[in-house]
């Protein structure tokens, strides 16, 4: 091979968790996530380099602002499309990493100038979700502006295939591997369900660099992923969704191949490793051999952060024992804090070229925790950490909490007077922290408690969804699908005592809970909604799925809500006769059969509680609702008509004599037909057997009159004979 020169190097900038949108809503902080993200763009042209890689959570949530957008698309239009052709060559098949309707790369496009492709995965903030199971991202690369790869649609199946591209004489081997719930990862990676593709030709030659979006570190048993799990075959991977920047890459002995974390260009929580100088890196690429140029980024806001024990401070050590000492205690953690906006702002100042004036610097984040556990039965009377904060208004840019206080306690658990055991204190401290997981939250609080009917793992995973999905109705759904689980398995028992029953709900909750961690058990379904009322105005009024009328609580609702529902009945068209598409619907038990006879009045029909019975089983069927909403096209009139003039002969035929059951089952049937043109009037009991006849016949020479959309209107004289003849 010959000697590789920088026309056989691929430069690509390299950065993870942007987070854009990230308390976007605050005056202070609003602007901070796109201005970094702004920043690392502008890099990437101002290092003319071959590639943009990001590494998920581009978007702090899953459903972005239209401003978070309208900034990420702003920042990619600017510096990533341009005149200058992009020498990357695309070797792999593209319809089998990229998805959609332009299943190919954006620089390829021809419609399209892009100079600097950016290549990116989705973390587990702005995952796909909602119908379609689109991402922000599918609206990027649907746009040209984004390659979206790494998709992972099958959790308990993945293959990762790899994009190859080449410069030069270098061949990458691009992996992504986009967010997964990370027990169910760990599950499928132990199960031996993950499959990576390598080239088929000339394998040593390729330098194989994945991007994946995982906890890092074994928070729990299995809530990570394991560095030994991936492949020994990697040269380089890049790990998102940990914030802490370690930006020089790590050699790991067993797997032979590097890890680097970029973190994220944005703190999203007070804690220490968001305190640690963001960076992102300019990765380069000749053949085999790689290295990593680090540049620390400017306009990320200054962070500074202490922790300090109040029983180990020469200057507070002695106040423990002193009474009324807030008022000096305050003071001195006044002055340390002081310290630390100086430091923060120093340090920001340092950073950049031009010096700024004292306005223009931005109001630091600042963070002190104190652990004020006093010695020898000793106290410290510290003040109210919000009020604490409040000093601090117009200095840093968290002014609600500067300061937090927290306890160290002997192990061991304290109980209330009610009787509930609670966590220990380090599990309560550890609330205020934003970095934690809910799941972890309401796992480590049921620990504690002991839930008899509802399985523990699903309600952790159905606040889960509450909270970073937005899902509304996610606890109902699970609450009602729980309950309904547990009572159809009781239905099930023949005779049982209390104890018994007792014990069949503690079994079948467990059961649950181990099809759910076995992933047996499906998520809480999509809750249904209720069609948009007429005159609703989302603008003025909200989205009408997140009014508390809209969620559909149980099948038979579901069907009362469709008989209800005005959009089902179409309305008149041309010479008075229905729609085609009213012949499938199904007619309304309780509602008035609008008419045409006389002057135009309705006359209502009243039905005996037999016929509603039966009317109502018919809407809420299976076969009413596919003839609802399953049918793929509405029959043509060419095919109508012939039907019609062969069905025409039985319906003027007398009606066969039977049981008055029999004759009002097939009144209820021909009236869920839509009718429009003549009356129809209610029988009494007593006289059922001698007038059902009529009305069949009524219904039915109205149906055929219906079907043939054709024939023209019947005159004014032929509607008189017909009556009198009645």
């Amino acid at each position: 091979m010959p000697a590789l020169t920088t026309a056989d190097t691929i430069r690509i900038l390299v950065a993870t968790d942007s987070h854009v949108g990230y308390s976007e809503r605050d005056h202070i902080r609003g602007d901070d996530s796109w201005k970094s993200f702004h920043e690392v763009m502008c890099l990437a042209k101002e290092k003319d380099v071959d590639m943009v890689l990001l590494g998920g959570d581009l978007f702090h949530e899953n459903k972005p602002s239209r401003k978070s957008m309208y900034q990420v698309m702003r920042s990619l239009r600017m510096n990533c499309l341009g005149e200058r052709p992009c020498e990357l060559e695309v070797l792999s098949d593209m319809s089998e990493n990229f998805q959609g309707a332009f299943n190919h790369v954006n620089y390829e496009d021809p419609d399209i100038n892009i100079s600097i492709p950016v290549f990116s995965i989705h973390g587990n903030h702005d995952d796909p979700s909602g119908e379609g199971h689109f991402a922000a991202l599918d609206l990027l690369q649907i746009s040209g502006l984004v390659n979206y790869f790494g998709r992972t649609p099958e959790a308990d199946n993945i293959h990762i295939k790899p994009v190859l591209l080449q410069k030069g004489n270098t061949k990458l081997a691009l992996y992504g591997m986009s967010n997964v719930r990370d027990e169910r990862l760990f599950r499928t990676f132990r199960d031996g369900k993950v499959k990576f593709f390598q080239p088929g030709t000339q394998k040593q030659d390729w330098f194989n660099l994945m991007t994946v979006h995982q906890n890092h570190h074994a928070y729990t048993e299995t809530g990570y992923l394991p560095e030994n799990f991936l492949p020994g075959f990697l040269d380089l991977v890049i790990w998102g969704h940990e914030h802490e920047c370690l930006i020089d890459p790590k050699y790991n002995p067993e797997m032979d191949f590097h890890v680097m974390q970029p973190g994220s260009s944005v703190a999203t929580s007070l804690m220490p490793g968001e305190a640690v100088a963001k960076h992102v890196a300019v990765l380069s690429i000749t053949g085999r051999d790689f290295k990593v140029e680090p540049i620390r980024l400017r306009t990320v806001r200054p962070f500074a952060m202490k922790e300090i024990v109040l029983s180990e401070h020469k200057e507070i050590k002695s106040l423990s024992r002193k009474q009324d000492h807030r008022a000096e205690l305050t003071r001195h953690l006044i002055s340390i804090v002081d310290e630390l906006i100086e430091q923060a702002q120093m340090e920001w100042r340092e950073l950049q070229d031009d010096e700024l004036p004292e306005e223009e610097v931005p109001k630091p984040l600042v963070r002190l925790r104190v652990e004020y556990s006093a010695p020898g039965g000793g106290n410290y009377d510290c003040e109210n950490p919000q009020r604490f904060s409040n000093r601090f208004v117009e200095k840093v840019a968290n002014v609600n909490d500067v300061i937090q206080f927290y306890r160290k306690k002997a192990s061991g658990s304290r109980k209330m007077t009610s009787g509930v055991d609670m966590p220990e204190e380090s599990v309560l401290a550890s609330l205020a922290i934003d970095s934690v997981r809910i799941e972890k939250l309401v796992r480590e609080f049921l620990e504690a408690q002991n839930l008899t009917i509802l399985p523990q793992n699903s309600f952790g995973d159905a606040v889960g969804q509450f909270v970073d999905k937005d899902d509304k109705h996610a606890m109902e759904m699970f609450v009602q699908e729980s309950l309904k689980s547990q009572v159809k398995h009781l239905m099930g028992v023949d005779q049982a005592d209390e104890d018994d029953l007792r014990a069949m709900v503690d079994e079948h909750r467990t059961k649950m809970e181990k099809m759910f961690a076995a992933g047996e058990l499906k998520r809480v379904r999509k809750a249904k909604i209720r069609p948009k009322p007429e005159g609703w105005n989302t603008d003025l009024d909200g989205n009408w799925s997140d009014q508390p009328g809209a969620l559909i609580h149980s099948d038979n609702e579901a069907g009362q809500d469709e008989d209800d529902a005005p959009s089902v009945v179409a309305a008149p068209k041309g010479r008075g006769r229905p729609a085609a598409a009213s012949k499938k619907t199904v007619a309304p038990a309780k509602k008035a059969a609008s008419a045409r006879g006389g002057r135009g009045k309705k006359v209502v029909e009243e039905e005996s509680e037999e016929e509603e019975e039966d009317d109502l089983l018919m809407a809420g069927s299976d076969e009413g609702e596919s003839q609802l909403f399953v049918q793929p096209s509405k029959p043509t009139r060419a095919n109508q008509k012939p039907a019609a003039r062969k069905a025409s002969p039985v319906k003027r035929a007398p009606a066969p004599r039977g049981s008055a059951r029999a004759a009002k089952t097939t009144a209820a049937r021909s009236q869920s037909k839509l009718n429009f043109s003549q009356p129809t009037f209610s029988q009494p009991k007593a006289q059922a057997n001698g007038n059902l006849k009529k009305m069949q016949q009524i219904s039915d020479d109205d149906i055929s009159d219906d079907d043939d959309a054709f024939e023209p209107a019947p005159s004014t004289a032929t509607v008189r004979s017909t009556r009198s003849k009645k």
